[in-house]
């Protein structure tokens, strides 16, 4: 680790603290099981994101190019200043600061990210699943990586099982959110894939419902996904002994929203999958008892990274 000429106080970090148990439950939650040496940096890392996402989101849904570049532009000129040494006057900025001279946290991971709001602002639309792996890629690989990197597995292999993570991660979110981004005006699912199931997305979207075809969509993407959770899992062992057993309960937890889903019938626009509470503190304890399995291990450890996250495996070197 490098020492950071960066000063953040304890109530900077507090502040990062806050953001993470208002914004994402399910990560402040997960943060429980890691150690603190990582638990701060990581609160850090998530609140510049959860702001920055914000000031994508305002401006709202399908915002101008122009706009959503020029907001994208300003983020990534805060982040400069930050990396630089030099951030913005406020906890987050200065937390983030620390953390990326302390972790020698490589920039593009959060540009990754901040390229990815933009994506949403823009309503991007994804015709294969090659490219909505790259904007899963951009909003959940980069997580993957950043937190792979602060723990501090960061070989190339640690990196590309992190970004697989991320990204089964991602798709799991598509998978199951696809009715409310339906009423949103949003489709995450790859066209082309509606279209050879018989279904044309604009008409799709004036009116969503759920059926057959759309239900073995929803198969195929949960079919993607579990390949990249048994790939994850092999990056498991790769990480520091008192980290693996939080990243093992995310992957269990999120692969069970998938399996959820497939016991209601592959129906994500009338209903949403949730993980009971019970399920999840199973999981949990699964996750305690045994954090790797060596099976996937063997099989996926050297596996290459997908292509649409080599930059960012490529870009911790």
């Amino acid at each position: 680790m490098h020492r950071s000429s960066v000063e953040a106080s304890a109530a900077d970090f507090a502040a990062c603290r806050a953001l993470l148990r208002e914004g994402s439950k399910s990560f402040a939650a997960a943060a429980l099981l890691l150690p603190a040496r990582v638990r701060e940096p990581a609160a850090a890392f998530y609140a510049f994101c959860r702001v920055a996402d914000d000031a994508v989101d305002e401006l709202g849904e399908h915002a101008p190019p122009a706009a959503a570049a020029a907001a994208v532009a300003a983020l990534r000129e805060r982040l400069a200043r930050a990396a630089a040494g030099a951030p913005d006057d406020s906890p987050v900025d200065r937390a983030l600061a620390h953390v990326m001279a302390e972790h020698a946290l490589p920039r593009a991971f959060i540009e990754a990210l901040l390229e990815g709001f933009a994506w949403d602002a823009e309503g991007r639309r994804y015709e294969t699943l090659p490219e909505l792996n790259a904007y899963a890629a951009r909003v959940a690989g980069a997580v993957g990586a950043t937190m792979s990197a602060l723990m501090g597995a960061r070989g190339p292999d640690a990196l590309a099982r992190a970004c697989d993570l991320g990204v089964a991660m991602q798709l799991t979110n598509i998978a199951r959110d696809i009715g409310e981004d339906a009423r949103r005006g949003r489709i995450y699912l790859p066209l082309a894939w509606m279209r050879e199931a018989g279904l044309d997305p604009d008409g799709w979207l004036a009116r969503p419902v759920f059926d057959e075809r759309l239900g073995r969509i929803v198969a195929r993407l949960l079919d993607e996904a579990e390949v990249l959770y048994r790939r994850a899992g092999a990056g498991i062992p790769m990480l520091p002994r008192d980290c693996r057993a939080a990243i093992q309960a995310a992957r269990l937890i999120y692969a069970e929203i998938g399996r959820v889903i497939a016991r209601r019938g592959f129906d994500s626009v009338t209903t949403r999958a949730v993980v009971s509470p019970g399920r999840k503190a199973w999981l949990v304890l699964r996750a305690l008892v045994r954090p790797a399995a060596p099976d996937e291990e063997r099989e996926h450890g050297a596996a290459p990274p997908l292509d649409e996250v080599r930059f960012l495996v490529e870009a911790a070197r």
